[in-house]
């Protein structure tokens, strides 16, 4: 009744005792040597196993790989039902410690009394696990030099440097690039941040500081998130198991700032006793998850009759972030625009990008996380975070989960284009200028609004006196110089006349006449008769004469000038 056996180039499940026996192998790692390019760095992948397998079944079998850490609880990392073909699966080792990895078979959970699946069989082709503590190395590969000398032995960089080639010798990676943990020969090993993101201070990974910023039309917008820095909390449901058990799906999501510190810390059986003093009194605890973005399913104390709630099935959604960006895709991860409601303001949401490198069964390049900063001001502080509707427990597929964080504190940096000025009256000399924020306001921090600012002026009155003074002293000097225009004018007629009667007793005078005496036969009576009208004749005449006139005073006045 082996277990387990060898079968040609794999190993496979044995008969067992009945079919619903499950068929253990362990393998058992007592700990771990970091790579030399990772020496002192922190968070970083410390060993992986690999192993190839493929299942064949009749019925409902179930293939287990579980993991021990330091021997204190084993839990289920992944399993996988029915056939499955050949194929690998990878399992990364962040934790320096003692572990005990699992594979168990199970045909059919059904209790029988004859032996029907027989033929159902697991299969293991290779297991490979890196960096075995006290191992042998599958493979050689340059090393650092201790000195430039030939022949001196091999040392290990300081975390953060890369191998040069052409002198062997340990070089620092530029800014914001991080060393990859597989290969540190050459400085292509040194690979570039994500956007928004910077290295630590050793190059072992990439986070975000709590700064943004994003240019839209030719206008900076600059984001300070450093008061969500802390760690944001979402609990959904509840949901129902088939037997109506009531359960929650708890996040804690840890998104900036920390020197890359994943913050998020969930762990499983919580009790009375805080995650906290569950840290500080295990570190090395396998119940503990430390990332960016993790889950756990909560089971409340009421649901079964338990004493307090219980945690359960804690585990990673992001432990590297990628970076921020205020467009919808990075890489192969995107953010459909109809997930969350639209904004009804004008400032962009900023998309935070993680990964996890867990791989499961239907997650073949791990499981994706986006978080969705958005600005809202009326949601002080920490503000609230939710998942999308069509999504209620933060994922659609159980490969990328979604998640909108609003608060004011996402808004961008206050500037002077957030505000405008109200000029106020003129009183009493003085005018006021006050500075109002623009509505809706949609920043935060920053600048603050200048002072009131106070400055002379002349009032509209002043103006109107002003005015009323220079028409009336216009009106003064145009009646002055009407009166003096006419009484020059007078003059000028008056010497007119005088000449026109001077000018016609000239032309009266006739010579004297022979005799004055009256005819016999002649009426002493003279004739008078007056006509006011004058013929054509003479008001030529008289128009000449005044021409005449006129260009002989003209003539006079200038020689006598």
């Amino acid at each position: 009744m082996n277990g387990w056996e060898v079968a040609g180039d794999h190993i496979q499940s044995g008969a067992g005792g009945s079919d619903n026996d499950y068929l253990i192998l362990n393998l058992h790692i007592p700990g771990f040597k970091p790579p030399t390019s990772v020496t002192g760095a922190t968070g970083s992948e410390l060993g992986r196993i690999s192993f190839i397998f493929e299942t064949i079944c009749s019925a409902d079998c179930v293939m287990y790989f579980m993991v021990d850490v330091n021997r204190k609880n084993t839990n289920v990392v992944e399993s996988w039902g029915r056939t499955k073909e050949k194929q690998s699966y990878t399992h990364i080792i962040s934790k320096n410690a003692s572990f005990t990895f699992t594979w168990a078979f199970q045909r059919t959970n059904r209790g029988q009394d004859s032996r029907q699946f027989i033929r159902d069989v697991a299969k293991i082709y290779s297991i490979t696990v890196t960096n075995v503590l006290d191992g042998v190395a599958s493979s050689c590969r340059a090393c650092a030099l201790g000195s430039e000398q030939s022949g001196s032995s091999c040392v290990p960089c300081p975390a953060g440097h890369y191998i040069e080639k052409e002198t062997n010798q340990c070089k620092e990676c530029p800014a914001n690039t991080y060393l990859s943990i597989h290969q540190v020969y050459g400085k292509e090993s040194c690979i570039p941040c994500g956007p928004g993101s910077k290295s630590n201070k050793d190059h072992s990974t990439c986070f975000s500081d709590c700064t943004f910023s994003y240019l839209r039309d030719n206008q900076s917008l600059n984001y300070d998130f450093t008061n969500l820095s802390g760690v944001g909390s979402l609990m959904n449901g509840p949901s129902f198991t088939s037997k109506g058990t009531k359960f929650f799906h708890f996040f804690n999501i840890s998104l900036c700032g920390n020197e890359g510190k994943k913050m998020a810390i969930c762990a499983d059986n919580i009790t009375d006793v805080t995650v906290k003093d569950m840290v500080a009194e295990s570190e090395d605890s396998s119940s503990l998850v430390g990332t960016f973005v993790c889950q756990s399913t909560i089971i409340p104390s009421d649901s079964k009759g338990f004493r307090t709630a219980l945690a359960l099935q804690s585990n990673s959604l992001a432990d590297t972030f990628l970076g921020a960006s205020a467009e919808t895709t990075l890489g192969n991860i995107s953010v459909e625009t109809e997930m969350f409601p639209s904004s009804q303001r004008t400032i962009p949401d900023v998309n935070f990008f993680f990964k996890s490198s867990t791989l499961t069964t239907p997650c073949e390049n791990g499981r994706a996380t986006v978080v969705v900063v958005r600005c809202n001001p009326t949601k002080p502080g920490q503000g609230d975070i939710s998942v999308p509707s069509t999504c209620p427990v933060g994922t659609c597929d159980g490969c990328t989960f979604y998640f909108m964080w609003e608060s004011a504190e996402a808004c961008p940096l206050c500037t002077e284009h957030d505000y405008h000025e109200i000029e106020g009256a003129c009183k009493k000399g003085f005018q006021e200028t006050l500075y109002v924020w623009n509505e809706p306001k949609q920043c935060m921090k920053g600048i603050a609004l200048p002072e009131k600012r106070v400055s002379t002026c002349e009032t509209m009155d002043f103006w109107l006196k002003v005015g009323a003074a220079v028409g009336a002293f216009t009106a003064v000097l145009l009646i002055a110089l009407t009166c003096y225009f006419w009484k020059k004018n007078q003059k000028l007629e008056y010497k007119y006349s005088k000449l026109v009667m001077t000018a016609n007793s000239k032309e009266c005078e006739l010579p004297a006449a022979d005799s004055c005496a009256i005819m016999e036969g002649e009426d002493n009576e003279e004739e008078i008769v007056y006509s006011n009208k004058q013929s054509l004749l003479g008001k030529l005449k008289s128009l000449a004469t005044k021409v005449s006139i006129n260009i002989i005073i003209f003539v006079d006045t200038v020689s006598l000038i």
